[in-house]
């Protein structure tokens, strides 16, 4: 028998065997699995009684709410596609892309209403722009927020899962964009499906998972936990914004067991002054992702929460989740290597083929030296980028897709990350990575954060330029902090220059974003 792929069904095995259990806390409100199933029913419903049409698009703009959760279902139950927008964007991101995926209907947080109305003539086909919460504009928001329009509706629905057909995209996530403009991402049932099952295998999901809400959920799928913690049954825990105080509180209080971090977030988690007043004990597993992991921030985070503490790594375009860094158990480590296991790229979860390539397609031994871009194939990679065929065709070249990240792998299969390919710098014929530079800057004590691009030069064609936020009440000048390059650098590969900033532009997750130094610089 074949059953179509589609995450709809952990919505059903939720509410089949969660029924009774509180699965969504939002404070100060909380939702059983069987009300969390209602409430994405009546979503969907309103959809339809709009007259929504099987693949149409549906965007949200919010923070990470009960709202957006329950939209990971509702828009798919209504055969719509889900778009969750990242809220870090500016009003020109947002007006190319709900003109680019064509969206129908737009639920956006109050807070996002200047923005929205800023844009509005340049959306002609956006029908309806519904808030999510009371909102005192009516000229062309719908007049009933989302929860009364809600409430209007039937908590049943006549839905046939054997109806869906499971490569149909289910989500479409716009990447930050290496590009001019954002690439639609489509992510189809059948991805969405196989990487929460894989994913759930890898991570080691549970009923008893009490998850925070971290990540935002317009970022990367949530890193699959809308899928795989309804599948197993776990409890959502919602955060709107990360603040250390706020994410203790919650741990303290909703006795988080496991939740996933970039590592500028755990860096200020361990920074936060009041860390050790609450009761973290409840903690069993951190994940970190999202740019390269040190060891020592492995070490720490474990000593200040006593639990296992985890890298890995994902794209959008893979539903994200590729690699995670666990230890295997016949290498037997002693304990600093452990730490420096964890705190690689990791090997690759169930369902992924993985290996590195140099610049002919030709692929490279696994024996911690040769270096080549990272290629994957399974059940989780994308269907393609929306409506941008030639670039599709260019990341699956070869019948891979190709993530753009360089890498080595050990003779024991852990990935570790050198370099996304476009930052690695190329100078006088000689590869410079950006994310050596940049870990030899933040060992100075006096260096908070910093991002190394390559700058235009006559001589060299390309050189390393280093942009370095100082620590609060700390001063350094550019020689100085030169001459410390010199100390753990080949001359080559110090810096040619260095600004001082006061901070560094970021995305949605806080990860630099290094295109946007590129145009200043």
């Amino acid at each position: 028998m074949n059953v179509p792929l589609t995450p709809i069904r952990f919505l059903y095995r939720a509410r089949d065997q969660f029924g009774r259990k509180v699965g969504i806390v939002d404070e100060p409100l909380s939702w059983t699995y069987q009300q969390y199933y209602e409430r994405c029913v009546q979503l969907a419903n309103l959809l339809l009684s709009w007259n929504l049409k099987p693949s149409s698009r549906v965007a949200f703009l919010s923070y990470n709410t009960h709202y957006l959760l329950e939209a990971y279902y509702g828009v798919l139950l209504a055969q719509g596609i889900f778009i969750p927008l990242n809220i870090r964007l500016n009003p020109s991101d947002f007006r190319f892309i709900l003109n680019d995926c064509q969206a129908e209907f737009l639920f956006f947080h109050p807070d996002f209403l200047p923005t929205i109305k800023h844009i509005l003539p340049d959306l002609p086909g956006v029908r309806k722009f519904i808030s999510l919460e009371p909102c005192a504009e009516t000229d062309w928001v719908e007049t009933d927020h989302c929860d009364i329009l809600l409430s209007k509706e039937s908590k049943e629905l006549a839905f046939d899962v054997l109806a869906v057909d499971e490569n149909a995209t289910a989500e479409l996530f716009y990447t930050s964009g290496t590009t001019d403009q954002p690439k639609g991402v489509m992510l189809t049932h059948r991805n969405l499906y196989l990487h929460a099952l894989e994913t759930a295998i890898a991570v080691e999901a549970k009923e008893t998972d009490v998850r925070l809400h971290t990540i935002p959920l317009f970022h990367v799928n949530g890193w699959g936990t809308p899928q795989f913690l309804t599948c197993v049954g776990g409890r959502h825990v919602m955060l709107k914004k990360f603040s250390p105080e706020e994410v203790l509180q919650q741990i303290e209080r909703q006795k988080v067991s496991v939740f996933s971090l970039v590592p500028s977030m755990a860096t200020a988690l361990l920074n936060y002054k009041n860390l050790k007043k609450y009761n973290v004990s409840s903690v069993k597993k951190i994940f970190l992702g999202g740019s390269t992991i040190e060891p020592y921030l492995v070490q720490t985070m474990e000593d200040a929460f006593q639990c296992q503490c985890l890298g890995g790594y994902g794209l959008t375009e893979t539903s994200p989740v590729l690699t995670l860094a666990t230890p295997k158990s016949y290498l037997e480590l002693d304990e600093e290597n452990q730490y420096q296991i964890k705190a690689t790229t990791g090997y690759p979860i169930p369902g992924v083929d993985l290996k590195i390539v140099d610049d002919s397609n030709n692929e490279l031994p696994w024996n911690g030296k040769s270096i080549g871009e990272i290629v994957v194939r399974g059940d989780m990679v994308m269907k393609g980028y929306w409506q941008r065929p030639e670039e599709t065709r260019q990341a699956f070249k070869g019948g891979w897709f190709h993530t753009g990240d360089m890498a080595k792998i050990s003779t024991d299969g852990y990935l570790l990350i050198v370099d996304r390919k476009k930052d690695i710098i190329v100078s006088g014929g000689e590869n410079i990575s950006s994310l050596e530079l940049e870990k030899t800057l933040q060992i100075h004590q006096s260096v908070s954060e910093c991002a190394v691009i390559a700058v235009p030069d006559k001589r060299w064609g390309e050189i390393p330029k280093a942009l370095v936020v100082m620590k609060p009440g700390k001063h350094l000048n550019e020689d100085e902090l030169l001459d410390h390059c010199r100390k753990y650098l080949a001359p080559f590969k110090v810096p040619a220059s260095i600004n001082f900033l006061d901070s560094l532009p970021r995305g949605g997750t806080g990860k630099v974003l290094k295109q946007e130094l590129r145009k200043k610089y």
